[in-house]
């Protein structure tokens, strides 16, 4: 056999493989009540429990196809026939599925996938008596068909052979007139663009009426991206179609322009938030313990469901977005001008996802808890970051710290630090507060510093404590010579997000209740607050529904107390959350998180905060050698003469592809945005 084939051949098992590993992920979580399915169980040797992170992915693929065949079902149900044809269907169970319900009247089921695939699933149905009921298995095979019923036939051809294709379907009793649904998920993008074009074209001019329903990536240029497609290069798997059909726009075009008459494109996020009921949104929300919501989200916007149709009988079944969608399209307003990122000097290794941040000295930082490649539940750790290079000083601590995740850590001069909330799981927040002190005698000696001595000791405050929570914020301002620690918002395990404000009086650690009038922003968590003159400036965040949020509120003091005063900014800033931010002067530098309205990734947003004008810069991270993944985060303002960022761990857990840790901090330069 030439070289060439047995490569063509290893590609082709490599992606009859992705046919198993995501029917085992299916039946995980069928098991697990995202959906039911009591026919996946009989292709595969056993149930293996899936994360719940790779439960909801699936959930959405298959509720987002399933919502495309019922569109089918209804529009063509007046029809005296109807088909639909799965191109490269695997051990998938619609089939069956569509059976067990009776929604199958007046209409045959074609499965289409490689011989050997085909061969396998005939077996599997053969053997087990509760699928092979009235269906018939030729042997030996007659014209690639494995196994036939009434309503059932199951294919053996590559689907890239258009001739062979067309052969078989004819010999398996297909009408080219019929009403018809082709059914693609995650299937095309594994072959060479111009087969996957072919397959595309070749359905519009053979099926007069009919449905093409399409599941897979896109977005393959930001760092979930990157990671995505390097997981299937691996598998010997490539996405092909990313390269010259990247997003939901291009995907459209390519489907009018091979002979569809409508097409209707739309990712995971804006189908979860759009066409699936809130009710059932809840229902699902509920099933596990879950706090992912950065991986979730950057999942989702990378894989699409698309519909496109051809003949009247089938235009009603194309996807009907909302009038007003829940996640409107915005366009940032860029700056010309990108923002420089580079690696720091001299730092090996500084990896964590969870981890919060507070600077003990203008060159020292000090980093606790979070999660690692190592695990959960690292203690504390003090960056040394001097202008020749940065290390990490060893940290000697007698106190064990257990497991906190999405904490706050706050320096209070003269006093200490002070260690609030976080959880251990989404089950277990973490209910103490604790004071670390930093062993810094020598102003002099902390760059050379070999050793900190850390010592951390419970508080026990008076007043009435705050819910638990964790992903809230916490920010030093001062009232009537006072020192208070404002704590606003986060979630807890058993509400979704939370809008409440505390305030902690570092005084005589009292939680005192204080007047704060004015409307409140909307319950949230990952968003930021930031100290601004005598109080509080709070940006974006995760709102109660999953929807990123976008608004600027301050917290003003007044004579009786506090209160919350909007601000308008124009342009607004594209909704997001898991940033970070920093007051210089009079504007709010936000950078990094998660936005779901927008292309690409966050970068750094600035706000007049007299003003309220508002730009976005993008990061120029040409000189970073890794996919730079800005959530989960920590920052901190360089004590220097030039405006300066330091973009310290994060990373995810990036679907079923892997766990990304950004390796070490990097710097960017805010000069020109500032």
């Amino acid at each position: 056999m030439p070289v060439s084939s047995k490569k063509k051949q290893g590609r082709d098992s490599a992606v009859q493989g992705t046919n198993d590993s995501s029917a085992v992920s299916k039946v995980a979580a069928a098991a697990q009540g995202y959906f039911k399915d009591d026919f996946l169980k009989y292709f595969v040797c056993k149930v293996s429990r899936r994360a719940p992170l790779i439960n909801r992915g699936y959930y959405i693929r298959w509720k987002a196809v399933d919502h495309c065949v019922r569109q089918f079902l209804q529009s063509t149900q007046h029809c005296p026939y109807r088909q639909i044809v799965s191109l490269g269907a695997g051990f998938d169970s619609l089939y069956f599925r569509l059976h067990g319900e009776g929604a199958l009247k007046k209409m045959v089921v074609f499965e289409l996938d490689f011989p050997d695939v085909a061969r396998r699933k005939a077996a599997l149905i053969n053997a087990d008596i509760c699928l092979k009921e009235g269906l018939k298995f030729p042997s030996p095979c007659l014209a690639g068909l494995y196994v036939s019923g009434e309503d059932y036939r199951l294919v053996g051809v590559d689907v890239r052979k258009e001739n062979q294709m067309e052969e078989v379907l004819a010999g398996a009793g297909i009408d080219w007139a019929a009403p018809t649904l082709l059914l693609s998920e995650v299937v095309l993008t594994y072959m060479e663009t111009q087969w996957s074009d072919g397959v595309i074209g070749w359905s519009a001019r053979h099926f007069s009426q009919s449905l093409f329903v399409m599941y897979e990536q896109i977005r393959p240029q930001d760092p979930f991206g990157q990671i995505m497609q390097d997981h299937f290069l691996k598998l010997n798997s490539t996405l092909h179609a990313l390269r010259d059909y990247p997003d939901t726009a291009a995907q459209t075009q390519r489907f009018l322009g091979k002979g569809w008459e409508q097409c209707v494109c739309m990712d995971g996020n804006e189908f979860y938030q759009a066409l699936v009921p809130e009710k059932e949104r809840g229902r699902v929300e509920s099933l596990e313990p879950f706090d992912e919501f950065e991986e979730w989200h950057q999942k989702c916007s990378h894989y699409f469901i698309l519909t496109a149709c051809k003949g009247s009988l089938t235009s009603h079944a194309v996807l009907r977005p909302p009038p007003e969608s829940p996640l409107p399209s915005l366009r940032p307003v860029l700056s010309p001008v990108s923002l420089m990122v580079r690696p720091v000097s001299g730092l090996l290794s500084l990896e964590g996802l969870g981890m919060a941040s507070t600077p003990l000295r203008p060159d020292m930082v000090l980093l606790t808890g979070g999660s690692n490649r190592r695990g959960r539940g690292a203690a504390a750790r003090v960056l040394v970051t001097g202008q020749a290079a940065w290390r990490c000083a060893s940290v000697a601590s007698s106190t064990d710290w257990g497991v906190r995740l999405y904490h706050t850590v706050n320096n209070i001069p003269g006093w200490g630090n002070v260690v609030y909330g976080g959880r251990s799981s989404p089950l277990h927040p973490i209910r103490s507060l604790l004071k670390v002190t930093c062993d810094l005698a020598d102003p002099t000696s902390h760059e050379n510093m070999a050793t900190v001595s850390l010592s951390s000791e419970q508080i026990t405050c008076t007043g009435i404590l705050p819910p638990p929570r964790w992903r809230h914020t916490a920010t030093m301002l001062s009232y009537r010579g006072q020192d208070f620690l404002f704590v606003f918002g986060g979630r807890n395990e058993t509400e979704a997000a939370l809008g409440d404000a505390h305030f902690l009086s570092l005084n005589n650690l009292h939680w005192t209740e204080m007047s704060v009038e004015g409307i409140p922003p909307e319950a949230r968590l990952s968003h930021s607050a930031c100290r601004y003159k005598e109080g509080v400036v709070v940006f974006g965040g995760l709102g109660r529904g999953g929807v990123p949020l976008g608004d600027t509120t301050f917290l003003r003091p007044t004579t009786t107390g506090f209160c919350w005063e909007r601000l308008a900014v124009h342009p607004q800033p594209v909704p997001r959350y898991s940033h970070n931010a920093h007051v210089i002067g009079q504007r709010l530098v936000v950078v990094g998180g998660v936005w779901l309205q927008a292309e690409g990734v966050p970068g750094i947003a600035v706000i007049d905060l007299i003003t309220g004008s508002g730009m976005e810069f993008q990061l120029d991270t040409m000189s970073v050698p890794w996919p730079l993944m800005l959530h989960s985060f920590c920052s901190q303002l360089l004590d220097s003469e030039e405006p300066t960022l330091a973009l310290m761990c994060g990373g995810g857990n990036c679907f079923s592809f892997g766990t990304h840790h950004n390796p070490c901090p990097v710097i960017v330069d805010l000069r020109p945005a500032l």
